[in-house]
């Protein structure tokens, strides 16, 4: 890069806490960088595909955030660990986050005092902060008092600790389409508001001469919530609160076609082709790892059409590269940033049979 190529970043903790690492790259150079991932994955694997320009889905910042709590010279500190490290680095904010979370390392440092060592998950609901703790110390009846008066204190909609709700003054919620879903303990979230939305509308766009469409790994139904305005829609996903969250709020959506959820394992228990030929539709948005057994099973299925939405290039390509053995043509693949000025990349790809 040239000096041109460099800007100063404008975190005073870029360098040292191991999160964001292109903070001083131009953005043009960052663009171009983090596109070029896609593009290098793809020929990794002996793809031919037009990659689209990188779509920023920053928005307001990141909706979730987890930070560790650890003691420093007898001060309790909230931060991220260093690069490669387990050293804490200690912040007062974090400059990425929605506004709403930039209170984030004052409140998760807080829990400190009480639960010694832990680390503290932050989601920005759309009424409010829900907090989440893991712990070795349990909330033993002698500190209850003390977690009740900080969870006031701190204007919590929920607090849990070791995945059970200890206080809650009322259940954290999202809006997602025309429906409001009630949020489980620590559920799984796309990283920005503005990154579900940019997501859906691209999943929705690809899919809307679609009739029944499967959504796999549906999580609390970002895809699937929207889909079932005009497609029949049947989710699934192995995170059991995920899918009751994401029934009761189908159940309590007017105007919704017919929508069925399943909990299922789609690592271990993939849906079949026999499942599939159901469908002229699908959509699947695995973890980091993959979908490879489901992709599997996709590319001996006859359904239509199929969009891939991945957090990880190499294990995207992977997939993609058994669904076109398979049979399907990659027809657009574009490049998505939710997780801004990391190198970490959200992908999503159309395919057609």
């Amino acid at each position: 890069m040239t000096e041109a190529d460099h800007i100063t970043p404008f975190c005073k903790y870029f360098g040292t806490c191991g999160g964001c690492k292109f903070q001083d790259q131009s953005e043009s150079t960052y663009a171009a960088m983090k596109r070029q991932r896609v593009v290098d994955a793809l020929q990794r694997h002996g793809i031919t595909a037009e990659v689209g320009d990188l779509i920023d889905a920053h928005g307001q910042g990141r909706r979730r955030v987890v930070l560790h709590v650890r003691e420093i010279d007898g001060i309790w500190c909230a931060g991220f660990m260093q690069a490669r490290s387990h050293t804490l680095v200690a912040i007062d904010a974090c400059p990425i986050l929605e506004p709403a979370l930039q209170l984030a390392p004052k409140i998760a440092a807080a829990f400190g005092p009480v639960l010694d060592v832990c680390d503290v998950s932050i989601t920005s609901a759309d009424n409010g902060l829900d907090v989440a703790i893991k712990a070795e110390r349990s909330a033993a009846a002698r500190r209850m008092p003390v977690l009740q008066s900080l969870f006031y204190d701190l204007n919590l909609l929920r607090l849990s600790l070791n995945g059970d709700t200890i206080f809650s003054r009322a259940q954290p919620r999202i809006a997602i389409g025309k429906s409001d879903v009630n949020l489980p303990i620590s559920p799984f979230l796309q990283a920005t508001a503005q990154g579900e939305i940019m997501l859906s509308a691209m999943v929705v766009a690809a899919l809307k001469k679609s009739k029944r469409v499967a959504d796999l790994f549906c999580g609390i139904g970002p895809f699937a919530l929207r889909l079932a305005e005009k497609a029949q829609v049947h989710a699934v996903d192995s995170d059991k609160s995920a899918v009751s969250a994401l029934l009761a709020a189908a159940r309590n959506t007017q105007g919704l076609k017919p929508f069925t959820t399943e909990a299922r394992d789609l690592f271990l228990n993939p849906m079949v082709r026999k499942e599939l030929n159901e469908f002229d539709g699908v959509v699947f948005d695995p973890p980091r790892a993959g979908a490879e057994a489901q992709a599997k099973e996709i590319a001996k299925s006859t359904v239509k059409r199929v969009v891939a939405v991945a957090c990880d290039a190499d294990t995207f390509t992977r997939d993609a590269k058994i669904l076109i053995d398979g049979g399907y043509k990659l027809q657009a693949l574009t490049p998505v940033d939710q997780f801004k000025w990391t190198a970490h990349i959200e992908i999503v790809a159309v395919f057609q049979r």
